[in-house]
């Protein structure tokens, strides 16, 4: 290998792959358990972050300010419920996955209780609830696919906001190149059989074959380490 491939650059081997972190106007996560059950929040700014797909909701929980991932419809001094009542489930409020009903849809939600939220946070998407018994709550995730959670996992009821973001095509290179750029992506993106064969394993102008690709070992040094990495089996499947 003449050189380090793309591939094994990122991460936070080279400042150029490195998120700009220091450009988040705030950290997107629910309150820290436990939260008194009569606690109430209200709705003090909705902004924009660079950090995030979707707008950004400002809560005020018993003078402490938490910051949220806006759901849609929502607004500013909106009251939100973090305790199960008596009352249908509104949008925004946030409630353990056992508190809301089946068939509601839910974003932010939490993998272990307390973590803050991580499974469903970009802007228009959300889960569905499908059904509730002793072992866990079964979601329906965006990609159809279900997962069982811990009862008290925690996830806002509705939407996140920012819906449609990616309706307008992006007609211009160069407007991809500035988005990319302000979330340190790489843009353009080249495959490793359009590179120069130092430059990539695949690469070469030697030959017309489009794939190069070969099994490779889970060992094998970084800069060969493309292609099939560790498959569990090779070769023809035999019926």
């Amino acid at each position: 290998m003449g050189k380090r491939i793309i591939a094994q650059r990122r991460g936070s081997g080279s400042p150029k792959y490195r998120k700009p972190s220091f450009n988040s106007k705030a950290q997107a996560s629910y309150a820290p358990l436990p939260i008194n059950a009569e606690a109430e929040g209200i709705v003090k700014e909705i902004f924009r972050c660079p950090a995030h797909s979707s707008p950004i909701a400002a809560v005020s929980i018993n003078g402490k300010l938490v910051h949220h991932i806006a759901p849609e419809g929502i607004s500013v001094g909106q009251r939100l419920k973090y305790a199960s009542t008596d009352e249908e489930a509104k949008t925004g409020n946030v409630l353990p996955l056992k508190d809301i009903p089946d068939g509601s849809s839910v974003f932010n939600i939490e993998l272990i209780p307390g973590d803050g939220g991580k499974l469903v946070r970009a802007s228009g998407t959300s889960a569905r609830i499908i059904s509730k018994s002793e072992k866990g709550v079964i979601i329906e995730l965006p990609s159809k696919k279900e997962k069982r959670l811990d009862p008290k996992c925690r996830a806002t009821i509705g939407v996140a906001a920012g819906g449609g973001r990616l309706d307008k095509p992006i007609l211009k290179a160069g407007k991809m190149y500035y988005i990319s750029k302000s979330k340190h992506e790489l843009f353009p993106k080249v495959s490793g059989a359009k590179m120069n064969a130092f430059d990539h394993p695949f690469g070469n102008k030697r030959s017309s074959r489009k794939s190069k690709a070969r099994p490779v070992s889970r060992h094998a040094p970084p800069g060969r380490k493309v292609g099939y990495i560790s498959p569990k089996r090779t070769g023809r499947k035999k019926k």
